[in-house]
């Protein structure tokens, strides 16, 4: 499916909310305690989303600027900007999170339509035009709602975005590395994703192999 800015915007401001509601309220040992990521608490992901808003806010500032502006400094600067931020305490994370969310959604809401076409380069390294960064946003705060493991599941994402999800992953893990896989569209986009997924089976029976975390 095609991707256009106005829906991909949208996306980005729901899976804020999401995770807004998942987090709202949690008590301090509530948040510290285990997400759906291996070796992370729900801190580290608040966090991690936190860091993220900061990081695209960079590339918009690129797009807008033509100041080339990398999203990190580098993967260590990255990985310890994410240790930090695991370690405070539940409102100023939370606080961080929104500050850092509602400041990267107003830099992209004043973005000129000459500025959505600029160019800039992801962590990754690849380099995309500047209209991409809400899909890259609208990515982490949807799957990571479900990783905060408050109840929030992928049946529970737009279904317009589960299907752009799909398609996204299998081009880029390759599809000779995705098999042919069986069940719920929710279900199949969390397999994808390298989720615990149920009732996904592979085209000819039994189970597939398991994928390592997307994201």
């Amino acid at each position: 499916m095609t991707r256009d800015l106005a829906t991909t915007l949208a996306w980005a401001g729901t899976g804020t909310r999401l995770c807004a509601s998942a987090i709202a309220g949690l008590s301090e040992q509530e948040y510290g305690a285990a997400s759906a990521l291996p070796d992370w608490t729900r801190k580290h992901v608040v966090a991690h989303l936190a860091a993220n808003a900061e990081a695209l806010g960079n590339l918009v500032h690129w797009a807008r600027t033509g100041e080339e502006t990398p999203m990190y400094a580098s993967p260590r600067e990255r990985a310890e900007g994410i240790e930090r931020g695991s370690r405070l305490g539940a409102d100023e994370l939370t606080r961080w999170f929104t500050e850092s969310a509602a400041t990267l959604a107003a830099a992209m809401a004043a973005l000129s339509d000459e500025a959505w076409r600029a160019e800039v380069v992801t962590a990754q390294g690849r380099t995309v035009p500047a209209s991409e960064i809400p899909w890259m946003r609208s990515r982490e705060v949807m799957v990571h709602a479900v990783d905060l493991a408050t109840g929030l599941t992928f049946a529970d994402l737009p279904d317009g975005f589960l299907r752009a999800l799909r398609q996204d992953i299998r081009a880029r893990r390759g599809r000779d590395a995705v098999p042919e896989v069986e069940g719920s569209p929710a279900e199949v986009t969390a397999y994808l994703a390298g989720r615990p997924a149920a009732g996904v089976t592979a085209a000819g029976g039994g189970l597939p192999p398991t994928l390592p975390p997307w994201l």
